[in-house]
């Protein structure tokens, strides 16, 4: 069943997942990108991603924008450490929330890809919500140096997609076509992972689209 809010039918989820190295709190609603609903706290849904990491958040941030959805995600982490345990424990919080908000996944289109370039990168994002976790990532970067203060180096992507995709119940293929700046392509790599998410969670029906009748 869909979660509501206020009364109203909406696909909605909310998240909290505190361990020794993190304290993560994540909302997700699948309908409504800074509009008009209101989360169960009477806050605006629009895109707030504050984890201390600022490539991270710029990440997080344009998953938000791309893929329509509200999304507000706040961290707390060890990154004094590391920002290891930050990015992947983001990944499953917000993978928990998808899946809450997804709920019986009634209607939705499941399969969806995506190409963005980004100047000389071209990424491609392809989905399936399937209800398995699973993620396939053919990416190589030609630098492995961390990104902003405190670093984001490279490989936390995938770190992030696997947690996300495995918490979240999706399958998710991840392709690089060609790219030589590290930034450029895993920005191109969120932001299809943002529209790939955008056209798989879109209402065209009513029945679960599954020949088993669940996913």
């Amino acid at each position: 069943m869909s979660n509501s809010i206020d009364g109203l039918n909406s696909r909605y989820g909310k998240v909290i997942r505190k361990t020794n190295e993190s304290d993560v709190y994540v909302e997700v609603h699948l309908d409504e990108n800074a509009g008009d609903n209101a989360t169960a706290e009477g806050k605006i849904l629009g895109v707030s991603c504050e984890t201390g990491i600022p490539f991270f958040d710029h990440m997080l941030s344009q998953l938000g924008k791309h893929s329509g959805i509200g999304l507000i995600i706040k961290s707390k982490g060890d990154i004094n450490v590391d920002t290891h345990h930050s990015v992947e424990d983001v990944g499953i919080t917000l993978g928990q929330a998808f899946s809450k908000a997804l709920g019986d996944k009634k209607g939705v289109s499941r399969f969806a890809s995506a190409f963005v370039p980004l100047d000389e990168a071209l990424a491609q994002v392809v989905i399936d919500l399937s209800g398995r976790g699973y993620l396939v990532y053919n990416v190589e970067t030609e630098s492995s140096l961390p990104l902003g203060n405190p670093g984001f180096e490279p490989q936390l992507a995938e770190e992030f997609l696997r947690a996300f995709a495995a918490n979240g119940q999706f399958t998710l293929h991840v392709n690089l076509a060609y790219g030589k700046n590290t930034h450029h392509i895993l920005e191109a790599i969120f932001k299809a992972l943002g529209r790939a998410v955008a056209s798989s969670i879109k209402i065209e029906g009513r029945e679960i689209p599954s020949t088993k009748g669940v996913l």
